[in-house]
């Protein structure tokens, strides 16, 4: 009775003394994700960390774990939905695993932009991804930048189709990817990107595909002399929360984390978004021969990608996004 008694006290003049907050309960969170370090998926990660200690005044603690320290994309979207981990900027490919709707906007040749990617994802078509991720034991808390994605490889310049036929191809854990390279010809092998760089050196693959930022941060340069701008493909990085983290915390801290991760996002974005074409010049610098592809034979071999994804389970959630694309093409929207 007696502890009881002291411990409502303590309580009681905390709450005098200090902000609600600091008398809250410390917590702290793990960030898992699979980029390298100078990634602006990283740095968004750690600036969402920052925002969280600073507005808790260092109740609330996100420790970030980069380059698959904690598993690959996908081990870590089993993790959060088991709650085995809190937090992951992770990727559209294994997220979409467990929630098939992520597949429609890694559609070939879909978004030209990032930007017209984000108009679809920041209205109403987001949100309702964001119902299925919740449902499944995924919070979204930002849609990130995983950038327009292009090819790489060892053996030579990419600019028809037919260029493409025989190589080796890495992909992520994406089942829309793996289709747009067997619809192009290629073989597709599903490799780790902690593992690729090697996979890449000791030639078990000849050829990879990735956003400019990926690519660079990762020096694959150095062992891939030959870049495509193909364009074939946009893909996010959502930052989610395992719901079970989510559920655990009080409705204060979420409206906390909510608001860190509105300001992270923006963050990110901005840095994807001026990568681009400081890390092409760079990108050359380094030795690679960077060539354009025949884009109306691309897009028309990889259409039977999108006529078999509409025919799936999904189907009609990427038909909508496919309908908003459009349109957002047809209005002239900017970038």
């Amino acid at each position: 009775m007696q502890s009881t008694l002291f411990h409502r006290a303590a309580l009681a003049a905390c709450a005098l003394l200090l902000p609600a907050l600091a008398c809250a309960q410390a917590v702290k969170l793990t960030l898992g994700h699979g980029a390298a370090p100078d990634n602006p998926r990283h740095l968004a990660s750690l600036k969402f960390a920052e925002l969280v200690k600073a507005r808790s005044a260092g109740r609330i603690e996100v420790q970030v774990a980069p380059s698959a320290q904690l598993g690959d994309d996908a081990a870590m979207v089993t993790a959060l939905r088991t709650g085995a981990l809190d937090l992951s900027a992770n990727s559209q490919g294994a997220v979409a695993a467990a929630v098939p709707e992520y597949a429609a906007y890694g559609m070939p040749f879909l978004f030209a932009t990032p930007a017209r990617a984000f108009q679809v994802l920041d209205g109403p078509l987001g949100r309702e991804l964001a119902d299925k991720s919740a449902a499944k034991g995924m919070v979204v808390l930002g849609y990130w930048d995983n950038g327009i994605r292009h090819m790489t490889n060892s053996k030579r310049p990419l600019r028809s189709v037919d260029d493409l036929k025989g190589l080796k191809m890495r992909t992520p854990p994406d089942a829309v990817l793996v289709d747009i390279i067997q619809a192009l010809g290629a073989e597709a092998q599903q490799i780790k990107f902690a593992e690729l760089y090697v996979a890449l050196q000791q030639g078990v693959v000849d050829g990879q595909e990735n956003p400019l930022a990926n690519f660079h941060a990762s020096k694959l340069y150095e062992v891939q002399k030959h870049l495509a701008l193909t364009g074939h493909m946009f893909q996010m990085t959502p930052l989610i929360m395992g719901k079970r983290s989510w559920d655990r915390l009080p409705a204060a801290d979420r409206t906390l984390l909510a608001e860190a991760a509105q300001e992270a996002t923006a963050y990110q974005r901005q840095l994807a978004r001026e990568a681009d074409d400081k890390l092409l010049d760079d990108i050359r610098a380094k030795g690679v021969e960077v060539s354009t592809i025949d884009a109306r034979a691309f897009a028309q071999a990889t259409a039977k990608v999108q006529d078999k994804w509409l025919a799936s389970p999904a189907g009609p959630y990427i038909a909508k996004v496919v309908k908003a694309a459009g349109a957002q093409s047809s209005a002239g929207s900017h970038p």
